[in-house]
């Protein structure tokens, strides 16, 4: 199968870039191959121009696509599998992934008459400081799941997964430790089993 990874996080010197390292080896040994677009990176712009908010908010598919954008979409209807890999801030992806939705999931592609193909997964490798037990306990698990699976993903995939690599924050450093190879293991795993 062939993966899209949408990689989003400011510093090659985190966590979440061990995890899209792992993940990448697990989708070698599967044979797999992938293609990645690292958001910070590639300096991805992320607001909106007058003429794409004049094209979304009339629902014109008519007006022109910037070339990022049909760059990402061509990336999208190539590949079999999505994956998403960013860390939590606030409850939310960065900022840099948000436009990127704003931008790349236009009307005539992701909505309205699509053009997007039906993807077979969408996978969202979600790094939180916080543990799964406290997202849970103030509802932040269930709006990070309403908001990515079901609204962002929707029904553009076959079936749709968020696994949340928990406690890493860097304030825990005991718990940091303690978790930071079995989530490495998991990141490796998902891309091993797809």
């Amino acid at each position: 199968m062939h993966i899209f990874i949408v990689y989003c996080h400011p510093s090659e010197d985190s966590f979440t870039r061990h995890v899209r390292d792992e993940f990448i080896r697990g989708l070698q040994s599967a044979g797999h191959t992938y293609e990645i677009s690292d958001l910070y990176k590639m300096n991805f712009q992320t607001d909106m121009s007058e003429t794409e908010y004049s094209r979304e908010s009339s629902c014109n598919d008519k007006l022109p696509l910037s070339e990022d954008v049909i760059a990402e979409q061509e990336k999208i209807n190539r590949c079999d599998v999505i994956d998403f890999i960013y860390p939590v801030f606030w409850t939310e992806a960065p900022a840099k992934l948000i436009g990127w939705f704003d931008r790349v999931w236009t009307y005539g592609f992701a909505y309205g008459d699509r053009k997007m193909k039906k993807l077979r997964k969408a996978v969202f490798l979600v790094i939180a400081g916080h543990t799964l037990d406290h997202l849970k306990e103030y509802g932040h698990y269930d709006s990070m799941k309403t908001v990515m699976l079901g609204d962002r993903v929707l029904d553009r995939a076959e079936s749709k997964e968020m696994i949340i690599l928990d406690g890493t924050t860097k304030s825990n450093p005991e718990l940091r430790e303690a978790n930071w190879n079995k989530h490495l293991k998991a990141a490796f795993e998902v891309g091993r089993s797809l």
